[in-house]
């Protein structure tokens, strides 16, 4: 298409946000003039099945749960007036808490206030919390950030060394729904040895945010931890970013959660218009069809032209892949769906990838996110000019534009979001464009976007390796005689178990843990 031609495609499928200050363009995507009434049917019986959703039907059929993220910020649309108070008493807590944690009200036993925060997770637990600090976080922040989000012991070190003398002053938060996630629970113990080593007490600077009765909530209430606040099984780790998983950390931080809250509920109301060329979300979702060909046959790589939003690719990834990642159907057939997700930050990408993403394998569609304020107005703060009347901000608009120039010239499709200002209302929005676009896709393809049978299989096979772990040790300590890990697995009647087996006595002697290794041989060392 000419540059007219693609100007009138703009204007014509613009979606304009003004109450949030977001628009999507979908010009670059080459959409036939009849996709969006053959598709129109689909988005009516969607958009039924999203109001049915946030009415309280049971959307997550294979666990037997409602979904209602949606309720996080509009509890009022609750389906029952127990849902709603327990939200807005939340939110109310938090604000308490993070207020007495400011005016020093709340101190840890051995400093006179609180100057870091460790926040104990993973998945979106973790992602959540980080693209929030990352996005909003400044130079004014009430408490340094810090994460576990991980069960790496190397990743836990370079934490605790960070902290050094400040861990007497660092309010810790460990976040698990059911209390019994492995990689939280070992971030726990393992913060929890820190303070042993330098005589201090976890339990007097320790938070727990879980659900009722969960193993944390009832370890938190026998060591009398600092305070509790909910997760409800209604609300997914990869939606929970809006409840106390990441308004707390935000709220501790510094940022003004209303606004968070303010721009969501906006979106979330723009994103419920059944008139699909007025709703972003249906349009994302109808975009991502057509470019995937409702089989997720090409990746979306999520390109921010900010660095504050660096971390929204990554977010986006547990998302959307979690979310769409499906093997079976609502019907139970066999589809293997799922939209495969990455990114980079612009104009880093221009150095990075884009070499591959316009000249190689057209196997991906772009999603540009761009922010029009430059720098956070500030008086103190003048642009300084890199080149006649250009500045630093000037280039990265046009590093955008002429990426998407020039991945169109090759016929590689790609969607712009552009932000007025990054600021907690615009984000917050973002968030929940992308939380409904995730949702409308599923059901035009017929999965169940809120459970992650997956990422339960891996959980489970973990638990296997460990078990066998167990038993190898312990057979070579009644066995102590040099072997390799074909004899062992043989003499343990487990032949078909000898990587297993090899891979774990390689992990124990490299730790010298309970095993040493010589010319090729393992044996038990006390």
């Amino acid at each position: 298409m000419d540059a007219l031609t693609l100007w009138r495609r703009y204007k014509q499928h613009l979606c304009d946000c003004p109450s949030v200050g977001i628009k999507l363009d979908i010009s670059r995507v080459d959409f036939p003039d009849s996709f969006f009434a053959e598709h129109e049917e689909a988005m009516q019986e969607a958009y039924t099945a999203m109001r049915g959703l946030e009415a309280g039907d049971i959307a997550n059929p294979d666990e037997q749960r409602m979904v209602g993220h949606y309720w996080l910020r509009t509890p009022h649309l609750a389906p029952n007036d127990d849902i709603a108070r327990e939200v807005e008493q939340a939110v109310g807590q938090i604000k308490d808490f993070a207020h007495k944690i400011h005016q020093r009200e709340i101190c840890p036993p051995q400093a006179g206030r609180f100057t870091d925060l460790l926040i104990v997770g993973i998945g979106g637990s973790a992602l959540g919390p980080q693209l929030l600090d990352d996005a909003l976080g400044t130079k004014r922040d009430k408490l340094a950030m810090h994460y576990f989000d991980n069960t790496d012991p190397d990743g836990f070190d370079r934490i605790i060394d960070q902290l050094a003398t400040r861990l007497k002053s660092t309010l810790v938060i460990v976040i698990s729904k059911s209390g019994g996630t492995k990689e939280t629970r070992n971030g726990m113990l393992e913060i929890e040895h820190a303070f042993k080593r330098k005589n201090l007490t976890l339990a007097p600077q320790a938070v727990a945010i879980t659900s009722a009765g969960s193993l944390l909530a009832q370890r938190a209430t026998e060591q009398n931890w600092l305070a509790q606040f909910p997760m409800w099984d209604w609300v997914g780790g990869r939606t929970s970013v809006l409840s106390a998983v990441g308004l707390l950390p935000a709220a501790l931080q510094g940022v003004p959660i209303d606004q968070l809250l303010e721009g969501a509920g906006e979106m979330d109301k723009i994103t419920r218009e059944p008139d699909t060329k007025k709703n972003p979300a249906a349009k994302l979702a109808l975009m991502w069809l057509h470019c995937t060909g409702g089989k997720g046959n090409k990746d979306m790589v999520i390109l921010p032209y900010k660095d504050r939003l660096l971390l929204m690719s990554r977010y986006l990834q547990q998302l959307v892949m979690e979310s769409l990642g499906k093997e079976f159907d609502l019907d139970g057939n066999e589809v293997n769906q799922g939209i495969a997700v990455y990114g980079n930050k612009g104009s880093t990408d221009q150095h990075a990838y884009v070499q591959q993403l316009r000249e190689g394998v057209s196997n991906f569609f772009a999603t540009f996110i761009v922010v029009l304020q430059d720098r956070t107005p500030n008086a103190a703060k003048v642009a300084p000019e890199v080149d006649p009347n250009i500045t630093s901000g000037d280039y990265l608009n046009g590093f955008w534009q002429g990426t998407r120039q020039a991945l169109y010239e090759k016929g590689r499709p790609s969607l712009t979001l552009t932000l007025k200002k990054l600021d907690a209302v615009s984000l917050g929005a973002l968030i929940a464009l992308y939380e409904r676009a995730v949702g409308l896709y599923a059901m035009l393809v017929n999965i169940n976007a809120y459970h992650q049978p997956g990422v339960e299989a891996g959980k489970q096979a973990a638990t296997v390796v460990l078990e066998m772990q167990h038993t190898v040790v312990a057979w070579m300590k009644e066995n102590p005689q040099p072997a390799t890990p074909e004899q062992i697995a043989d003499r343990m009647k487990l032949p078909h178990e000898v990587e297993t087996i090899f891979h774990i006595l390689e992990h124990l002697a490299t730790n010298k843990r309970h095993i040493a290794r010589a010319r090729g041989r393992f044996r038990y060392k006390a």
